[in-house]
């Protein structure tokens, strides 16, 4: 993460002068807040043991399952699909899927299970999702997923909302996002989280979707400029707080995606910037506090220890000791021989490594 940036007062306490005051934001529109700050969806990252973790560094981000289908649902073992622990909330479902009645079915199900919100999938760009006809080909068709998006709100009282590109292929014309927001819309769907890139459905792997298209975001603020009464989110290349709090100028809300996954810390700052909270966690030995009855809990569920600890493996990414924390916690030996105790055997480790450094700078500074 970049350097912690100047301080400015403001009213007592301490905040970034980059934040912006929360009342230009609030200005764009009635649901601001929900969607403020949103951590996305990523396939094979947010599972509920990220959420959980995630939630304890940040109470007010909004959270989102990874894309479930609606065949792996309806048809597979859909208590652990849509298996999360309540400190997770606020958390979203998204769905995959392009069959209205399925997604009824899918979403009905999903907020029976608590969900507060249901989402859409219309920007994964994978062949497997290609060969399933949704995902990002669905913007090709936008009276098809406003028809979905209806058959959902039928079916369910939780906000049902659209995450999406703003663009397919080569397709880069304004008009072509208006287009689909404004049908869509029609139905129901108010809040629209858009991937400021173009899907390239052929020749790019998801990898390179989501860093070779341009990046162009002020398409997502014209959004929000031609469409006051709906509420927008940009998602795609944020990488830091201050230029994910510049966005908030012009469009209602922010979603990160792999910074929360490769630098978990900084969502510890997510409270008090985005929501004038205070944070959760002081510092990340008070994560570690917090996520070792979790993970007691799990193992004794039958969960392997890696499950949980995989997400926490960026947690000290920049600092002295990071490599060590985390050898120790991916090595398969000590997962196996420390169990749910590994957090304090890497704990330990990390000291003992802080030690070894601290007596190294002694020496270093007694020699002539």
């Amino acid at each position: 993460m970049a350097a912690k940036p100047a301080q400015a007062q403001d009213g007592g306490r301490a905040r970034p002068s980059f934040a912006p005051d929360i009342s230009i934001s609030a200005s764009l529109g009635a649901n601001f807040g929900a969607h403020r700050f949103c951590v996305a969806p990523m396939l094979d990252v947010s599972d509920r043991h990220f959420r959980y973790f995630a939630r304890q560094l940040t109470h007010a981000a909004r959270l989102y399952t990874e894309m479930i289908t609606t065949g792996a649902l309806l048809h597979g073992p859909r208590e652990r699909l849509l298996a999360f622990d309540d400190a997770e909330h606020p958390v979203a479902l998204q769905l995959g899927g392009s069959e209205p009645d399925e997604l009824a079915r899918a979403a009905r199900l999903g907020a029976a299970a608590g969900y507060d919100e249901i989402n859409l999938n219309c920007g994964c760009p994978s062949p497997r999702v290609q060969r399933g006809a949704f995902g990002a080909c669905l913007m090709r068709e936008p009276a098809l997923v406003a028809e979905c998006v209806r058959a959902m709100r039928d079916a369910v009282s939780v906000p049902v909302t659209v995450k999406h590109r703003i663009g397919v292929d080569r397709v880069e014309s304004y008009e072509f996002v208006r287009d689909f927001v404004g049908t869509v819309s029609e139905a129901g769907c108010e809040v629209f989280v858009v991937h400021a890139r173009n899907a390239w459905l052929d020749g790019l792997s998801p990898k390179e979707n989501r860093t070779v298209p341009p990046l162009r975001r002020d398409v997502v603020a014209q959004l929000a400029g031609d469409f006051p009464s709906l509420t927008f989110v940009t998602n795609g290349g944020l990488r830091t707080h201050e230029e994910s709090l510049a966005q908030l100028a012009r469009v209602h809300g922010v979603m990160i995606g792999r910074e929360a996954c490769e630098n978990p810390w900084m969502l510890a700052e997510v409270d008090p910037l985005y929501f004038d909270r205070s944070a959760p966690c002081a510092a990340r030995e008070e994560a570690i506090d917090a996520m070792r009855p979790y993970l007691r809990r799990q193992v004794e569920a039958g969960e392997p220890p890696r499950a949980i600890v995989r997400h926490m493996l960026g947690l000290f990414n920049g600092l002295p000791g990071a490599r060590m924390w985390r050898r120790t916690l991916s090595d398969p030996a000590a997962l196996d021989r420390h169990g749910a105790d590994v957090l304090d055997y890497a704990r330990a480790a990390l000291s003992r490594a802080a030690a070894r450094r601290d007596e190294r700078d002694e020496r270093t500074a007694r020699s002539p």
